[in-house]
């Protein structure tokens, strides 16, 4: 049996100081054999740096995803190419800078990940997922049939459409964006894991992570203003996933919500 992890959007200092502090921990704790957390908003809430993609695999990450703020730090385009365990979605056009899918070798067996983004509400429009998963799925099972997918999605229904079609052809379809966690956790009929949105990990007292007055005040008065990260206790959450190893069908999925800090052990 496999023990995966999935943490849902980082969000700035707070989000990515959190995970790197606790993921060595929560690797012991969980017992984990694999670690995914999606990094787009890592840096200030937007994008993500080659130094915060090293740190949080040097913190215990065994793949970073991301999403539509894959590009926003601009110095990411000469990285991406470099580092394959940082992805960005699959969907781009072909010549887009990184890749979308890996698969890494653990002591229990091969695992993949495909990073796909959605196109419901979303920006940039990329290509249809349905067929470019077809196509990513049919590939990575040829060398393991455990395979974790981050669809990353503004809708639900999206978001429920791609894990309903994936079902059986891959062990786990988890959505990320819009940084609220779900309460739909099940594995569907075929043995594919799903859950809708994984949450975030940032700062609670927040409207998505960031700061709760600017963002009011903007829906109020329609005048455009900086959203600057919020402060304040942080959790981290996500999925915890038990996958068999020999069939890639997922054997339980279970919500994560765990607090930022390291806690004191108990005297």
């Amino acid at each position: 049996m496999l023990t995966i992890l999935f943490l849902g959007d980082i969000v700035g200092e707070p989000g990515r100081s959190a995970v790197i502090a606790r993921l060595p921990e929560l690797k012991k704790k969980l017992a984990l054999d694999f670690a995914i957390v999606n990094g787009e908003n890592a840096a200030a809430g937007r994008g993500i740096t080659p130094r915060l993609s090293i740190d949080l695999l040097r913190a215990g990450a065994s793949v970073i995803t991301t999403g539509d703020h894959v590009w926003d730090q601009k110095d990411i385009f000469g990285y991406i190419d470099t580092e394959p365990r940082l992805l960005r979605p699959i969907n781009y056009p072909d010549g887009a800078p990184g890749a979308g899918t890996i698969v890494l070798e653990t002591p229990k067996g091969k695992i993949g990940v495909i990073n796909v983004q959605a196109r419901t509400f979303m920006r940039p429009i990329l290509e249809n997922p349905f067929p470019t998963l077809d196509r990513s799925v049919k590939e990575m099972r040829a060398e393991t049939p455990v395979i974790i997918v981050d669809a990353h999605g503004e809708t639900t229904s999206e978001k429920i459409a791609i894990g309903r079609y994936l079902d059986g052809r891959v062990s786990a379809v988890l959505g990320t964006h819009t940084h609220v966690q779900t309460a739909d956790e099940q594995i569907f009929p075929g043995g594919t894991a799903f859950l809708c949105d994984a949450g975030m990990c940032g700062p609670i007292h927040s409207i998505l992570g960031r700061a709760i007055e600017p963002i009011v005040n903007r829906f109020i008065s329609n005048l455009p203003a900086p959203f600057p990260v919020a402060q304040g206790e942080v959790r981290l959450r996500g999925a915890l996933l038990e996958i068999d190893e020999n069939t890639g069908h997922a054997l339980s999925i279970r919500r994560v919500d765990e607090p930022g800090a390291v806690e004191a052990p108990a005297t």
